[in-house]
């Protein structure tokens, strides 16, 4: 088993890379606490961006892109936390549109609901970019298709990310049989969590793989939520030769029920977390998708001030490529 070299070695770098992260993020909440601007306006403007929580290390990251943008431009950036909860995001873009700032960024909690959102804010003339998710029903929907009355959408292509995903798998499952593949999702409502799944899926058929998927259960985006769902799925199917987790944090809680249980399965991750990225190089994560939740914010922030996306490309993203222990060093972790 894979796991037995390395528990020590593992043990220290996680721990030292999670206290990092942790502090990283905090240092980003007190810069971005919801009500304070992050950058003094010296004439360039004011700008909020609705997070979905910044108790979320990806969320963090993308309000810290977003701040250190506007401060370069000398543009104040108004950070409101949703804290998890739909009902707090449409009071927060509410208040945003009732100040007239310049321009809203909104990472959306519900895509759907956001539709509204972005229509009230057309209505008063404050320009609005999406970042890290669409605005619109995602099965209807793809995320180039920009969603009408937004200046941009800032994000990955999720259903490339899962593609990429299902790439890493390929090489991973046995070749002699069919393999049993189980699915970490995040939480309902979030339209990444179909979109990743379906990219993961097209991969594995496009290559003809020999699997099933034996469980799909939603880990909530966190590592606790991540652990007890791979805890479940291997009390019902030990015998699972890979998870794909749409979330590197779920990755990580899933190492653990892995490493509990004795199991040989095989761990993919999204997102290109620094613990991830710790994880990879010690050898108790297999491989991710590396995203920059930092340039996200910057992209959106640059696409309100600048003006730089046009009718054309109003798509605005960045390369993500697969990594595993052999390519690691192409990641950079951002959250």
């Amino acid at each position: 088993m894979r796991w037995k070299p390395l528990p020590l070695l593992l043990t220290a770098v996680v721990a030292i890379v999670a206290i990092a992260s942790l502090v990283g993020v905090r240092q980003a909440a007190r810069a971005a606490n919801g009500t304070v601007a992050a950058a003094v306006d010296r004439g360039g403007g004011r700008y909020g961006l609705s997070t979905v929580g910044l108790s979320y290390p990806f969320a963090a990251a993308i309000a810290k892109g977003f701040t250190e943008a506007a401060a370069k431009a000398g543009a104040a950036a108004i950070v409101l936390d949703a804290q998890g909860g739909v009902q707090k995001q449409a009071n927060d873009i509410d208040d945003l549109i009732a100040q007239h700032v310049d321009g809203i960024a909104i990472m959306p909690l519900d895509s759907v609901v956001a539709e509204g959102w972005v229509r009230r804010a057309n209505k008063a003339d404050v320009p609005v970019a999406a970042v890290a998710a669409l605005v619109g029903d995602p099965r209807t929907r793809s995320v180039k298709d920009v969603y009408p009355g937004l200046v941009a959408l800032a994000s990955q292509d999720e259903v490339l990310a899962g593609r990429k995903a299902g790439e890493l798998a390929v090489r991973l499952l046995p070749k002699d049989r069919v393999a049993n593949v189980a699915i970490i999702e995040g939480a309902a409502g979030f339209p990444e969590v179909e979109q990743r799944a379906r990219g993961f899926r097209d991969a594995l058929d496009a290559a003809r793989a020999r699997y099933r998927i034996v469980a799909s259960q939603p880990g909530n985006w966190t590592p606790q939520g991540g652990e007890a769902a791979c805890q479940n799925i291997l009390a019902a199917h030990p015998r699972v030769d890979l998870f794909y987790n749409e979330a590197d944090d779920m990755v990580i809680g899933c190492a653990r029920a892995v490493r509990a249980a004795g199991s040989d399965a095989r761990l993919i991750g999204v997102g290109g977390s620094k613990l991830a990225v710790a994880s990879i190089k010690a050898g108790a994560v297999d491989g991710t998708v590396c995203f920059k939740p930092e340039a996200l914010g910057a992209l959106a922030f640059e696409a309100l001030h600048d003006k730089t996306a046009t009718a054309e490309g109003r798509f605005l993203t960045y390369p993500i490529p697969a990594v595993t222990r052999a390519n690691v060093a192409e990641c950079v972790g951002q959250w």
